[in-house]
């Protein structure tokens, strides 16, 4: 296969609203329809989930048992809105609102941080809220940080040997956001920005004996952090033997390895778990997908990481073969942060790492990560149009 840049068509001017109102920039390739059903689908299928889990925990709340699909369907359109929007816009534009999209970001962190303004729960302070609706800006903080590099590296073609010029600055800047959020009592997410960071930094050249002595120094103090909090610790130690806090640390791995292990092949029919019953704690959101895994069964699971797996490699695709460098950084920097955090949820559901308390993609409860996941497969749709294969 050829692969070859599609010219860029300069938009009509219909004043501030032309880029959406133009016929959108490139043209339809593979790689962008196969992206565009992976996406859909997923969040069709996390609709779908989200409808059967909570019409149990709704009721405990006293809600009513649509209440929580209802407002999972309103966030989804919005989604989809805002993933239009961003495929219609020549990703380019994207690279002067960059510094606006990282200030935002990280005056909402601090903002959160302020007594009154962030809302906790769960022991720990990482919304806004705006009304009925609560806002967590560390999801923006991953978008920021992806586009922040792509514009930053972009723009060092030629030096992109030099540490002081590629990897010192971008990982200045994800210092200081991890920083904000693992004052939220997160560690997960500061992780995933980390990796975002360092994806962007490899796929731009940056020197790799630098890279990666940062990489190792990152992953040593993020272990450092996480053995050194009591909570953190214990679901390490729980991650390794479950059963020795069977009541506490190591309870929502039990039930979602009960759960899973209860689907067999084909699952116990939708709508039919039982360890949504009050017995797995955030089944809607953390949890999501042994629940779907005890009611779909191995098929459905496997389904579901088919279609992940198809949307990295779609993704890692459009980033090698994109004409320019901020669309390779951009598609990259997506593509590893999507893939990266399926990855945790799915392996902290099975035990194969600890807790992270980082929601499935598209697929969990919440408006904040699949409104910002949905920006992000918009922009990765974005550069996937404008390539062709011939």
């Amino acid at each position: 296969m050829t692969v070859v840049s599609i010219p860029r068509r300069p938009l009509a001017r219909m004043g501030r609203f032309s880029g959406l109102l133009a016929a959108p920039v490139g043209r339809a390739t593979v790689p962008f329809y196969l992206l565009f059903g992976f996406v859909t689908t997923l969040t069709a299928v996390g609709l779908v989930m989200v409808l059967s889990v909570s019409s149990v925990t709704s009721l405990y709340v006293g809600q009513s048992t649509f209440f929580t699909f209802q407002r999972q369907l309103v966030w989804m359109l919005v989604g989809l809105l805002v993933l239009v929007t961003m495929m219609r816009f020549d990703y380019n534009g994207l690279k002067k609102y960059s510094l606006v999209l990282l200030s935002l970001s990280l005056i909402l962190l601090v903002a959160v941080l302020v007594p009154g303004v962030g809302v906790a729960a769960n022991g720990a302070t990482r919304w806004i809220a705006v009304g009925p609706i609560n806002f967590q800006p560390s999801e923006l903080a991953k978008l920021a940080m992806v586009v922040f590099a792509a514009s930053w590296l972009a723009d060092k073609v030629g030096s992109e040997h030099s540490a002081r010029v590629t990897i010192h600055p971008v990982l200045l800047v994800c210092c200081v956001m991890s920083a904000l959020i693992l004052v939220q009592r997160s560690l997960a997410t500061p992780i995933l920005v980390a990796v975002i960071a360092f994806a962007a930094l490899y796929i731009a050249g940056a020197p790799l004996i630098p890279l990666t002595g940062w990489s190792l120094l990152s992953s040593a103090a993020a272990a450092l952090v996480a053995w050194q909090t009591g909570y953190r610790r214990e679901r390490i130690q729980a991650m390794w033997d479950p059963w020795s806090d069977p009541l506490d640390a190591g309870w929502q791995t039990i039930q979602a390895r009960v759960g899973i292990s209860s689907g067999g092949i084909s699952g116990l029919g939708l709508g039919e778990s039982r360890i949504k019953w009050g017995f797995l704690p955030e089944a809607q959101t953390d949890f999501i997908y042994a629940v779907l895994a005890e009611e779909m069964g191995w098929l459905g699971a496997m389904f579901v990481l088919v279609l992940f797996a198809g949307f990295i490699y779609c993704g890692i695709w459009v980033a090698l073969h994109s004409g320019d460098r901020f669309g390779q950084v951009l598609a990259a920097g997506i593509t590893v942060w999507i893939g990266s955090q399926a990855f945790l949820n799915i392996a902290a559901v099975v035990g194969w790492v600890p807790v992270t308390g980082v929601p499935l993609p598209f697929l969990s409860v919440g408006g904040s990560s699949l409104i910002t996941s949905m920006a992000a497969s918009g922009i990765l749709l974005n550069v996937a149009r404008q390539i062709r294969v011939q």
